[in-house]
């Protein structure tokens, strides 16, 4: 079966979407084509809750990243998947990113398995405030380590060359002082059960499962393509590199997202 089959033969497919879907809009990923970290593992939920001084490492780094993850803009293959959307080929769509591309390209059903970097949650209260007027807090309360930037991380956030951080001014929840953090699942946090739930409501709906960008390393995702595999549903992968879920695929694409998907937005389902 070629990967233009595969997209014929599905009138209601749930699309997966990574990191790699996200690579042409210039946010970077995290796993190279072996599947292993590229770089040091993101903050972990508990180190960010427990210490304070790996929140100040946090935000000093965010502080210098957001402004260029917020300058992101949709590909072609956030393009597509909107497209493919508007005409009813797609039951669903989950996605691990944060950066919210695929609704700025016009997707309208979209889970955000790890949530919204645009978004900042105040864990005591649940009050919510948008990660802009944090930034501007920030850019108000502290000097950017420009000087010290190495290189743009994938979590919205820099690789600084500095290692004290003892100076850096934590936000705080203005309603109740409590630790503001990114309404995103961290590593070592857990996917919300709502979310996990409509992510196999949609699946139920599904015809075929299509993974793009992703190694499935993490089990928030990789749990759907097993459960698909359960059921018995055909499952691709456009992927750069392997995959945790390469045995169970129907059909492997090792090429880039958004020229392959742009060659297949034409494609018509066959009935």
């Amino acid at each position: 079966m070629t990967i233009e089959n595969f997209i014929q033969r599905s009138n209601r497919m749930l699309v997966i979407t990574g990191a790699g879907c996200s690579t042409a809009s210039g946010i970077g990923d995290y796993r190279d084509e072996q599947g292993e970290w590229k770089r040091a593992q993101p903050v972990q939920h508990q180190a960010f809750m427990q210490t304070h001084a790996w929140r100040q490492r946090y935000w000093a780094r965010s502080q210098v990243g957001y402004p260029e993850f917020k300058q992101a803009t949709p590909n072609v293959a956030h393009q597509v998947l909107a497209r493919w959307e508007s005409q009813g080929r797609l039951c669903g769509l989950i996605t691990q990113n944060v950066d919210g591309l695929h609704q700025r390209a016009g997707h309208q059903q979209v889970i955000d398995l790890h949530g919204r970097l645009d978004q900042v949650v105040c864990m005591a209260c649940g009050d919510t405030v948008s990660r802009d007027a944090v930034q501007q807090w920030l850019d108000s309360h502290n000097t950017p380590a420009f000087t010290d930037t190495i290189g743009m991380a994938p979590d919205g956030d820099a690789d600084l060359a500095r290692t004290d951080f003892s100076t850096v001014k934590v936000p705080q929840c203005a309603q109740c002082g409590g630790i503001l953090k990114p309404d995103v699942v961290f590593f070592g946090d857990s996917v919300p059960r709502d979310r996990v739930a409509q992510g196999f409501a949609q699946l139920d709906q599904a015809d075929s499962v299509l993974v793009i960008g992703s190694s499935l390393m993490v089990y928030s995702s990789f749990r759907f393509v097993r459960r698909a595999a359960e059921l018995g549903l055909p499952i691709a992968a456009l992927n750069r590199g392997k995959t945790r879920a390469d045995e169970m695929l129907t059909l492997k694409v090792d090429a880039d997202c958004g020229e392959t998907l742009k060659k297949l937005s034409t494609l018509e389902p066959v009935q």
